[in-house]
C-alpha cells in the first residue's frame, strides 16, 4: 500500500511539474525569477517534454498495473499447453516456462523496479546533501576527515559492496534493499553539495546573516539550502537512471528482489538460459529498462542545462 501511495504521489508530482512548466513558459516575459526562467527554457525543449511525459506515463503504468495487466503475474493456468508461447494477440509479450504472461509480469515489475529506484535515490539524496553541506560549511579538519571517509567509500565499487552485503544476509526484503542501495549511493552527491557550499559560505548573504547573529544551523538551512536545490535536483534525477540499472543488475544476479515477485531484472534472468529460443522473456523487460533510463537521462540532461545560468547565457 505504501508503494502504491508513493507512485500515486510521483504521478501527481509529474502532472504538477508539467503544469508548472506550461505556466512558466506562458509567463516568461514579465521579469521572471530564475526558477521561472529555467522552467520556461525546459518547456521550450520538446525532447525534454517528451521525456517528462514518458516518465509520467511510466509512473501511471506502475500505479495502474493491476488494472492494465490482463492476467495475474503469478498465475500458471496451464504449465504444459501454455508455456513458452511466443508473442501473440492473447499474450503480447509471450509466456514463460511456467505459462505466466510476460506482459503482465513486466507491468507489475515496473512497480518494484521504479519504486526501489525512486526511494533509494531519495534516501541517498537526503544523506548526501546533509553530509556534504555540513562538511563544506564547517570546513577545516572536520571537512578533511569527512572527505577522507568519502574517498575511502568511493574506492570500493558499489556493485561489489552490495553483492557482499546482500550475500551475507542471503535474502533481503524490498525495504532493506532500498536502504542498502540508498546508503551506498550518496557519496557523489555529498561531494557536489560540499563544493557548492564552499562557494556559497563566502558570499555576502552568508556574511550578512552571520553578522546579524544568525546561528550556523539557520544559515545552513535557511540561506544556503535553497541555493543547493538545483544541484541536488539534477544530481538526483541523473542518479535515478543509474539505480534503475543497478536494481535490474541485482535482480539478474539473483540477489535482489527474488521470484516470484517480478522485477525487470529477474524476468530477464529467468529467460537468460534460453535466450535464443525464448528471446521475448529478455527483450521486452530489457526494452523497458532502456526506455526508462533513456527518458530519465534525457530529462536530467535537459534539466541540468535549464538550471545552469552559463548554459542559458550561451544560447
Amino acid at each position: 500500500m505504501a508503494m502504491i501511495l508513493g507512485w500515486l504521489l510521483c504521478a501527481a508530482m509529474a502532472a504538477e511539474a508539467v503544469q508548472l512548466v506550461r505556466l512558466a513558459g506562458a509567463a516568461g516575459t514579465a521579469s521572471p525569477s530564475p526558477w521561472r526562467r529555467a522552467l520556461a527554457r525546459l518547456a521550450a525543449d520538446r525532447v525534454a517534454m517528451a521525456a517528462l511525459f514518458a516518465l509520467a506515463a511510466l509512473a501511471a503504468i506502475a500505479v495502474l498495473a493491476p488494472l492494465l495487466a490482463p492476467y495475474d503475474p503469478s498465475a500458471q493456468p496451464d504449465i504444459v499447453a501454455l508455456k513458452n508461447l511466443p508473442p501473440s494477440l492473447e499474450h503480447p509479450f509471450g509466456t514463460d516456462f511456467a505459462s505466466r504472461d510476460v506482459f503482465s509480469r513486466v507491468l507489475y515489475g515496473s512497480r518494484i523496479s521504479l519504486a526501489v529506484a525512486a526511494l533509494a535515490v531519495l534516501v541517498s539524496t537526503i544523506i548526501g546533501t546533509t553530509y556534504g553541506a555540513v562538511a563544506g560549511f564547517y570546513g577545516g579538519r572536520l571537512d578533511g576527515a569527512m572527505m577522507r571517509v568519502i574517498d575511502a567509500a568511493l574506492s570500493v565499487p558499489r556493485i561489489l559492496l552490495l553483492i557482499a552485503v546482500i550475500a551475507i544476509a542471503e535474502r533481503v526484503s524490498v525495504p532493506v534493499l532500498v536502504l542498502l542501495i540508498g546508503l551506498t549511493g550518496w557519496f557523489g552527491t555529498s561531494r557536489l553539495v560540499r563544493a557548492q557550499v564552499l562557494s556559497l559560505r563566502e558570499q555576502e548573504m552568508t556574511v550578512a546573516a552571520r553578522a546579524l547573529g544568525a546561528r550556523d544551523r539557520e544559515i545552513l538551512w535557511r540561506h544556503l539550502a535553497p541555493n543547493l536545490l538545483s544541484t541536488v535536483i539534477v544530481a538526483a534525477t541523473l542518479a535515478l537512471g543509474n539505480v534503475v540499472i543497478l536494481e535490474a543488475a541485482l535482480g539478474y544476479l539473483g540477489i535482489g528482489v527474488r521470484p516470484p515477485t517480478p522485477t525487470w531484472g529477474n524476468i530477464i534472468q529467468e529467460g537468460s538460459e534460453q535466450i535464443a529460443s525464448l528471446w521475448w522473456m529478455s527483450v521486452f523487460p530489457g526494452l523497458a529498462i532502456v526506455c526508462t533510463v533513456l527518458a530519465i537521462n534525457t530529462f536530467g540532461d535537459a534539466l541540468r542545462d535549464a538550471l545552469d545560468p552559463r548554459t542559458a547565457n550561451a544560447r
